[in-house]
């Protein structure tokens, strides 16, 4: 992959993080953009300037907006979107690369894939954590910022891939620090439940 290409593997990482966050609204934008001339589209995906595909991202965002404002709907809806918003990511990388090496095409859609699935896996456990509210204005609140947060970064993706990628590498570090403390957390859980036991039957003897 040449130097030339590093903008637009930024674009990726960028829109990937969006897609974690709100795909069809990435593939909306994506596409109206490439219509309207804002953004050259590579090759691969000037088929999402398509009014048909535009339309129907579109409508599934709408669908999405207002699914991830209703409490537990949300999280069901992210459930559904784990085997929907990772493949897709990667399918865009691997569609916009089509001119450079399969090694180097299959490393992005990897690397795609796994920027999509470390910001869906963070909205996902923040949205789980906030619904454990009974209230639903933290719930809204948290949705309208992920929108918000969607258009940010698909800005950042357009005009300064390079800063997308760097954001794009900060959403996988702080997955990874959250995988890591959930795994200390349910190893200290079941120490815990093992230990008890064990105390109780030491009292009792």
């Amino acid at each position: 992959m040449s130097a030339d290409q590093l903008p637009l593997l930024g674009l990726l990482l960028g829109a990937s993080v969006a897609s974690g966050l709100r795909l069809y609204a990435t593939v909306a934008v994506l596409g109206f953009l490439g219509r309207s001339g804002a953004l050259t589209l590579p090759a691969g995906l000037q088929v999402l300037a398509h009014p048909w595909v535009i339309l129907v991202a579109t409508s599934l965002y709408l669908v999405e907006f207002l699914a991830d404002k209703i409490p537990l709907v949300d999280s069901v809806w992210d459930v559904v979107h784990t085997f929907i918003r990772v493949p897709a990511a990667g399918l865009l990388a691997w569609a916009a690369l089509a001119d450079v090496p399969e090694l180097w095409r299959v490393l992005a859609a990897l690397c795609c894939g796994g920027v999509a699935l470390s910001t869906h896996g963070l909205k996902s456990s923040a949205r789980a954590a906030i619904n454990t509210s009974p209230e639903p204005v933290t719930n809204w609140l948290a949705s309208l910022a992920e929108d918000g947060a969607t258009a940010f970064l698909l800005f950042l993706a357009v005009k300064y891939p390079l800063v997308a990628a760097i954001v794009a590498a900060l959403v996988v570090i702080a997955a990874a620090l959250l995988v890591t403390w959930m795994t200390r957390v349910v190893r200290r859980f079941f120490r815990r439940r093992r230990i008890e036991p064990e105390a109780e039957a030491a009292v009792l003897q």
